[in-house]
């Protein structure tokens, strides 16, 4: 890896680790030594790139440092491809669009020399199932709702076709190839529950925010699992 790689490489590193790393914690994750981590370090530092440690206690980049746009490698330029095709054959209509908007806005404005990676691609998802089972409910309105922290009230049949009326704290949407399910809390079974969205009959989008917040849920959730 050149030295150039590297040291964007270390800023991406802190930028998504949950606390402070060590010199010895990048150096396995770049497969280097650790002189040369801190050698690199004290480079950005002397750059200032606003990072904070030392050597031996861990080291961690300030929040508001960002990198100019779209400085992509080509690992992470495939990685955006293969996240579009996949959201193009498997999300909802708005989604799927807002796939194909995100690769030619990067399309636009990558180096020449990398504009292959999108055009011809070498990593591929595979096409939509023709045996998904779709649904009436509106998925944009169901993010939209968890987003907010408001509640629904649903019209939901089990596998026996039982129906019955829940109101539910949306998390998150779902996504698989054969099917959606928006992933709640049900206030009836008081806990979490998936509930496949082609056998949500109506909804009710209520005002009413829920009492916790979506992220302390999805802690909760996740867990769970």
């Amino acid at each position: 890896m050149r030295r150039a790689e590297r040291l964007f490489e270390i800023i991406q590193v802190l930028r998504r680790a949950k606390g402070p790393m060590t010199g010895r914690a990048i150096a396995a994750e770049l497969e280097t030594g650790r002189r040369t981590i801190y050698r690199d370090i004290a480079a950005l530092m002397a750059r200032r790139v606003p990072i904070r440690g030392e050597a031996g206690v861990g080291y961690v980049l300030e929040g508001g440092f960002d990198l100019p746009p779209l400085m992509l490698t080509l690992n992470e330029l495939e990685a955006v491809v293969l996240g579009s095709q996949w959201v193009v054959a498997n999300a909802d209509a708005p989604l799927a669009a807002a796939a194909v908007d995100v690769l030619a806005k990067v399309a636009a404005i990558v180096p020449k020399g990398m504009r292959a990676v999108i055009d011809e691609p070498v990593v591929g998802t595979p096409p939509k199932s023709k045996h998904r089972r779709e649904g009436t409910v509106d998925l944009a309105k169901l993010r939209d709702h968890a987003r907010r922290e408001q509640k629904l009230v649903i019209r939901y049949s089990d596998e026996s076709g039982k129906t019955s009326e829940r109101t539910v704290w949306p998390i998150l949407v779902g996504y698989v190839s054969s099917t959606r399910v928006l992933i709640a809390w049900c206030e009836l079974r008081r806990d979490f529950r998936y509930f496949r969205t082609d056998r949500i009959g109506a909804v009710t989008y209520t005002n009413e925010r829920y009492p916790e917040s979506r992220a302390s849920l999805r802690r909760r959730w996740e867990a769970l699992r």
